[in-house]
């Protein structure tokens, strides 16, 4: 072997070696729960009837499950995250490298969440307290807060339900903009909503409902 390519071969295998996420492969089960724990790396990971759990400081590639819910600890890094029925539910410091969905649950981001792209339920409540969103926020049926400090890049979205799908008689989906958060997009509601805008918060034009201001620390209950 030549020195030059002895020398390439010698820094991919320390390359290789300082890096062991190269090496991660996905887990991919059916049935069962898959748990990412401290200290290592991680690739896709995704299930059928099963919940997924990543420790704090986990590196992820994407998480995917279909029946079972999705919690991600403080700091950790994952790529996109999407669930059928269940919620999905992000410590401080995650960040997203991609858009965060389900179907029928919960999303919510705690503090100093980044999520780099949309964030979406047909059938279920968002909500994000000091976290920057890249991308848009789209349900048909849940409420939505953009909390306190929140930044918003995209819009607010709540579409009309274009098929059956179970809604409370009466009740119409609550949006909260709260204190110091930020929509630059537009906020689009196609079905009746009740829109609170603290009097601190900035928005992009709104579309299909009026917004209330208040300027306590949270909005009025009804």
């Amino acid at each position: 072997m030549k020195a030059s390519s002895l020398t390439l071969a010698l820094a991919l295998a320390l390359a290789a070696a300082a890096n062991p996420a190269v090496a991660q492969e996905d887990i991919s089960k059916v049935n069962g729960s898959i748990s990412a724990e401290s200290g290592q790396r991680y690739g896709d990971l995704d299930t059928v009837n099963g919940s997924i759990r990543v420790a704090d400081g986990v590196e992820t590639g994407d998480i995917e499950t279909v029946n079972g819910s999705i919690k991600v600890g403080d700091g950790a890094r994952t790529g996109s995250i999407s669930t059928v029925n269940g919620g999905v539910r992000l410590a401080g410091g995650v960040i997203a490298r991609g858009n965060v969905e389900t179907v029928n649950g919960s999303i919510f981001a705690d503090r100093r969440s980044q999520i780099e792209g949309s964030v979406e339920t047909v059938n279920g409540g968002i909500g994000l307290v000091e976290t920057r969103l890249a991308g848009d926020i789209e349900t048909v049926n849940g409420d939505i807060t953009v909390g306190v400090g929140s930044v918003v890049n995209g819009g607010i979205h709540i579409k009309k339900p274009s098929f059956s799908i179970s809604l409370t008689p009466n009740r119409k989906p609550r949006v909260i903009i709260g204190p110091n958060a930020v929509v630059n997009g537009a906020l689009q509601f196609e079905r009746e909503v009740v829109l609170y805008v603290h009097r601190s918060a900035k928005t992009g034009p709104v579309s299909g409902a009026t917004a209330v201001p208040f300027d306590t620390d949270t909005a009025p209950e009804n």
